[in-house]
Order: structure tokens, then C-alpha cells, then sequence
């Protein structure tokens, strides 16, 4: 699902125009992003948790040379899934096979 189906679904489920629902997710992830941004995180009950993280240093390689480069640290978004989106996410479907 892209941005535009995702503002389709809201639109759908809340009996919103799409204008007012592309407004809504937005600002919801404007809201995220900035959030983060700033170091805090947003946590939404039986959804899941957005946060940033540091990441150490480290050595690399380039993969075209081969060559060993030094990666920055660098801090990073990151999202943890709650334990009700885990649960719903690893539920066995119905008629789908193996």
C-alpha cells in the first residue's frame, strides 16, 4: 500500500472526503516525523512505538572496490511493533496456502 491508498482507506473507513483524509495522514505523519526528529518517541497502544537510535561507528566495505571504509555514527528512525499489530500480523489467514 503507497501513501495515496493509504489516504483511500482512511477516506473509506472514516466517511472522509480524500482531501480531508490525505490531510489527516498528513499531519499524523508530520507529526511522527517531527516528533522523532526532536529524540522523543510516539507511542500508539496495540500499534507500536516510534523512536530514534543511535548507531555506532563501524568498519565497512565497499562493495564495488572491496576497499575498507570507516562508517559515521549516525542516528536513525526506527519502529517496534506492539504486541496486538505482532499478534494480528503472525495470525494464521484463512485460505491461504503454504
Amino acid at each position: 500500500m503507497n501513501k495515496a491508498e493509504l489516504v483511500d482507506a482512511v477516506a473509506a473507513k472514516s466517511e472522509m472526503t480524500k482531501a480531508a483524509a490525505a490531510k489527516a495522514v498528513d499531519a499524523v505523519l508530520g507529526a511522527i516525523t517531527e516528533t522523532v526528529a526532536k529524540g522523543d518517541s510516539v507511542s500508539v497502544i496495540g500499534f507500536g512505538t516510534f523512536e530514534s537510535r543511535k548507531r555506532a561507528a563501524r568498519n565497512g566495505k565497499n562493495p564495488k572496490t572491496g576497499e575498507a571504509i570507516k562508517i559515521a555514527a549516525t542516528t536513525v528512525p526506527a519502529f517496534k511493533p506492539g504486541k496486538a499489530f505482532k499478534d494480528m500480523v503472525a495470525a494464521p489467514k484463512k485460505g491461504k496456502k503454504k
